[in-house]
């Protein structure tokens, strides 16, 4: 469902044709290699069309110029990169995305050469991870007229590069992100009347070619389990729920695995509680932390990851059916906690609440990480531009934090404290499943805290950033598959042997 698209890296030298990107900082010079692949003339050419364009080679913005015929190329794409002074704090995804945005058809050539720094083969396999971040469009169900011609599109992009052989081993990495991520825009994207938690759960299965070990636990299983607080949710449902088990064994034997764990409501009309009609459609987002959890498991597993990894994800949809719970209802979690139902529509911390539980007490997980799109009131403190992170243990949620500047999927940390914890005190159950409007981010996080004892944790509320967040230079879709490049990072950068 991504447009097919060739990615190639070979040494600097003609120019080639078609679309041609360079870079150049806030005083407009291209870098001497761009000069030399391009003519002595590219510098003032750059200079007049920059003054026509009033184009001031600031980052991430780009100016396309119809190249003259002596220059053997169609187009040149000039892309700024501000004043920066350390390429390492450059977001080289987004750098790769800025610079085919202009180009809409056929092919491009990447001279991934700077003007005073040298890009690490790592950082142009980010930009080409970028490109195919770019490129990407779901068009699955789009019908074509008869005699329609479909359009050509992007199909080739060709990195100049230094080091040939180092630029393509660092992209086989990054490759495997990209179609992790690309997995989990998929996902997210796709409608719910497809989407249901068996076919959720049969996609997951396609990763056992990948050498992931997969179990699916249907609702004979989950009740023997006791996981009632998750069954609860989908009993309004004619679609059966269930939780998929995803193990990357790719670590020493007998060690410890790190855990992610997706709320996956492959459908939610907020049950009892119905949710107005309007926007209701986007609901088939509410699985988006589940879709990362895929998407990252399919990344870990394409580049071979030296760690142990557990993946699980809670499928269900929330439907009003005669049969649906009702606030007032109190379920018992698989835990033993007690829970009263008091809003319906707060019923993602109900699945994760199960799965949670069934993490640590099976695989005794270094960590726990959930995300979950959970709340509403996250969006409401952070808008669609980061991630709200809460967390017992700070270790954790610093190196979630430093993974975040990384890779530009941000996380803010948010807090989950004895204050919040109180709010959802019941007077008839353990525990009931909403605080109110008020800090309702951080009571649903108070109320997933319940549920993992001392296991260091962290939850992230995506429902900002995992859907219908703002477009960017990476991003042109609904579905971002946020996430999957944080914990990739997370996990390489903390975890492998």
């Amino acid at each position: 469902m991504s447009r097919d698209l060739k990615i190639e890296f070979k040494p600097f030298g003609g120019s080639g044709s078609g679309s041609v990107v360079v870079f150049v900082r806030d005083d407009l010079e291209p870098s001497p290699k761009a000069v030399s692949a391009l003519g002595n003339g590219l510098s003032e050419l750059i200079a007049k069309a920059a003054k026509a364009e009033q184009f001031k080679g600031k980052y991430l913005s780009s100016m396309s110029i119809l190249a003259p015929s002596d220059m053997g190329i169609e187009r040149l794409v000039v892309v700024g990169l501000g004043n920066y002074k350390d390429t390492k704090k450059l977001d080289w995804a987004k750098l790769g995305g800025a610079g085919v945005a202009a180009v809409s058809r056929g092919s491009a050539i990447v001279i991934a050469d700077f003007p005073g720094n040298d890009a690490e083969p790592e950082e142009i396999a980010e930009m080409a991870l970028g490109v195919r971040l770019r490129n990407y469009r779901f068009e699955h169900y789009k019908s074509k007229k008869k005699g329609e011609d479909k359009p050509e599109g992007l199909n080739k992009v060709v990195f100049a590069v230094d080091d040939v052989d180092a630029a393509k081993k660092a992209f086989k990495d990054a490759d495997s992100v990209a179609e992790g991520t690309i997995l989990a825009r998929n996902l997210v994207n796709e409608p719910p009347n497809v989407l249901f938690p068996v076919e959720f759960a049969n996609r997951a299965a396609e990763l056992e070619k990948l050498g992931v070990d997969i179990e699916i636990l249907d609702e004979k299983a989950l009740r023997k389990l006791g996981m009632n607080a998750l069954l609860g949710v989908g009993q309004g449902s004619d679609q059966e729920s269930r939780v998929v088990v995803m193990r990357w064994n790719g670590g020493k034997s007998g060690q410890d695995p790190v855990a992610f764990i997706g709320k996956g409501v492959c459908f939610d009309t907020g049950g009892i509680s119905i949710k107005p009609a309007e926007g209701m459609e986007g609901m088939k987002g509410d699985m988006g932390g589940a879709a990362c959890v895929v998407g990252l498991m399919r990344a870990l597993a394409g580049r071979k990851a030296k760690a142990n990894v557990v993946g699980l994800i809670g499928l269900v949809e929330n439907m009003p059916d005669g049969k649906a719970q009702r606030p007032g209802d109190i379920v018992t979690a698989m835990s033993g906690q007690s829970i009263e139902i008091i809003n319906t529509d707060a019923e993602g911390r109900l699945v994760l609440a199960d799965v949670l539980w069934y993490t640590q007490e099976r695989f005794k997980p270094k960590f726990m990480i959930n995300l979950a799109t959970l709340t509403g009131a996250i969006m409401v403190a952070l808008a669609n531009h980061y991630a709200g992170m809460f967390s017992n243990d700070d270790d954790l949620a610093e190196q979630l934090t430093l993974a975040s500047e990384k890779t530009g999927e941000k996380v803010w940390r948010m807090p989950v404290t004895a204050e919040y914890d109180k709010m959802i005190d019941s007077q008839f159950a353990d525990v009931k499943n909403t605080g109110g409007r008020l800090g309702g981010a951080c009571t649903a996080a108070a109320f997933l805290k319940r549920f993992v004892n001392d296991v260091p944790w962290v939850h992230l509320d995506v429902a900002g950033t995992a859907m219908d967040s703002p477009k960017n230079e990476i991003s042109q879709t609904w579905a971002s598959g946020w996430g999957v490049r944080l914990l990739d990072r997370l996990v390489r950068d903390n975890y492998e042997s």
